[in-house]
């Protein structure tokens, strides 16, 4: 069977199983890891072979890639970690704040706002002076 990549927008959130985005996060994580440690990293310790099974679906889908290292395969993710942030904000605003910046900054402030340091504050009013100029 041939798979192909979805649209960015849906690549890593409703292309994948809850399993597969846990393997993606795990590859994420950490880097450049082998199965058995996304095994290790995972929830609920999956066994060894179905992590194996997952990763190679998920190289059948176009999301990740393999490389030999000495007797073992590791992986890499084909699409960049700040493009998969775009796809799963862009999930995250379509699911739970229709499609709004501002409702979900808000909640973001109005939850962990004893949370956010001098420097959050700075960088998030740093950010909107930005995208005010470019308005």
């Amino acid at each position: 069977m041939q798979y192909f990549l979805h649209p960015m927008s849906d690549a890593l959130n409703s292309a994948l199983s809850r399993r597969e985005r846990q393997i993606m996060d795990a590859v994420y994580r950490l880097g450049e890891p082998s199965a058995a440690e996304v095994a290790r990293s995972l929830p609920d310790r999956p066994a060894y072979n179905a992590v194996r099974v997952t990763l190679s679906i998920l190289e059948k889908k176009g999301f990740l890639k393999h490389r030999q290292d000495g007797p073992r395969y590791v992986y890499q993710p084909t699409i960049a970690a700040s493009k998969a942030r775009q796809s799963a904000m862009k999930h995250l605003l379509k699911t739970f704040f229709r499609d709004s910046p501002s409702a979900a900054i808000l909640t973001l402030l109005d939850g962990s706002s004893d949370k956010l340091s001098a420097k959050d504050l700075d960088d998030i009013a740093h950010a909107i002076a930005q995208a005010r100029k470019e308005t």
